[in-house]
């Protein structure tokens, strides 16, 4: 969980991007991250995450999960981590810029998740599609070294180790 994380871009064209790395189905920020994520101090985002367990919004033991975390003097600290749910919720009630382009961004995936039942991560299909070509030219270079010569067992794990995907 430590190494999850929420990034606010702001794009040539004016509009937001956000990148999420996920972590077991879900994204889990602790409170240090959220301050760094909607630009506002440590006491308004705490009181928003308190206000989220006292309204009854959502349940605390199933969107908090603690992480043991050794500070710079050594000692080992206990940390409470939010998922996605409690992000959204605070994301929802905070008032800043970086709150405000974190709800057009929120809803944008919302509203096409409604309209078209899912919702698509192009910089991942862009990624997943390059991986595709890569695995489909490496097939093609096996083809042909099969074509041409039977390989003997040096050769094949040279060859495997050459077109191995990351």
């Amino acid at each position: 969980m430590k190494d999850s994380q929420i990034e606010i871009y702001q794009l040539d064209n004016g509009k937001t991007e956000i990148n999420v790395q996920l972590d077991n189905e879900s994204v889990w920020l602790n409170l240090n991250q959220m301050v760094n994520l909607f630009s506002r101090d440590k006491s308004v985002i705490s009181r928003h995450i308190s206000n989220v367990f006292k309204e009854k919004e959502l349940e605390k033991n199933s969107v908090v999960a603690k992480n043991a975390t050794t500070a710079s003097d050594g000692k080992v600290y206990q940390v409470d981590y939010y998922n996605l749910d409690v992000i959204i919720s605070v994301g929802y009630r905070i008032k800043s810029q970086r709150g405000t382009q974190f709800r057009i961004w929120a809803n944008k995936i919302l509203k096409e998740y409604l309209i078209k039942g899912y919702s698509i991560n192009e910089k991942r299909l862009e990624q997943k599609t390059e991986q595709l070509i890569e695995l489909q030219n490496s097939i093609k270079i096996f083809g042909n070294a099969l074509t041409f010569k039977a390989l003997s067992n040096d050769e094949s794990m040279g060859l495997l180790s050459i077109t191995e995907l990351k």
